[in-house]
């Protein structure tokens, strides 16, 4: 592996917020339309587990993704469960990059008291579907014409893991 798997911090943001907007340009990664400032993404994302792939190679130091966890609720009774975000840039596709953010990310929130993970996933997005398969997400069912992304209907996949280690008794 010519990466490492580290904690995010704000110096990472620039790095961050492009591969974000990287995504973003694909119209299958999400219903943003483009990446806010950091006060704004570091709001609305969980501080317990918030990852980096940074490549130790060549490009020593470059992001090569990130994966964090945001709240579904505010509500106490979903205190334990989370959505998902992961993203790998141009530079680490086909590298093994977002399964070990994913599986990264998963240790990191069983670590925290998360038993439930939840993704929205596109249909079209079938790499990030085959990824969160892989890591053991489950197909839920199919949001039929949840929200628009530039003024167009679209269908997301909610994809679960529950954990087998938290919130089992």
């Amino acid at each position: 592996m010519d990466y490492s798997i580290d904690d995010m911090n704000a110096g990472d943001w620039e790095q961050v917020r492009s591969i974000y907007l990287e995504g973003i340009a694909t119209g299958v990664a999400t219903f943003e339309t483009d990446a806010p400032a950091w006060e704004k993404w570091d709001a609305g994302h969980l501080r317990k587990a918030r990852l980096v792939a940074r490549d130790v190679g060549g490009a020593r130091g470059v992001i090569l993704g990130w994966a964090a966890l945001s709240r579904v609720s505010d509500r106490c009774v979903y205190g334990g469960v989370a959505e998902v975000s992961v993203y790998v840039g141009e530079r680490g596709r086909g590298r093994g990059v977002g399964r070990a953010l994913l599986d990264a990310l998963v240790e990191a929130s069983e670590r925290n008291g998360i038993w439930t993970l939840q993704a929205g996933v596109f249909p079209e997005n079938a790499a990030s579907v085959k990824l969160h398969l892989r890591c053991g997400f489950r197909e839920v069912g199919r949001r039929e014409r949840i929200g628009k992304l530039n003024g167009v209907w679209r269908d997301t996949l909610l994809l679960e893991r529950r954990s087998r280690n938290v919130g089992t008794s």
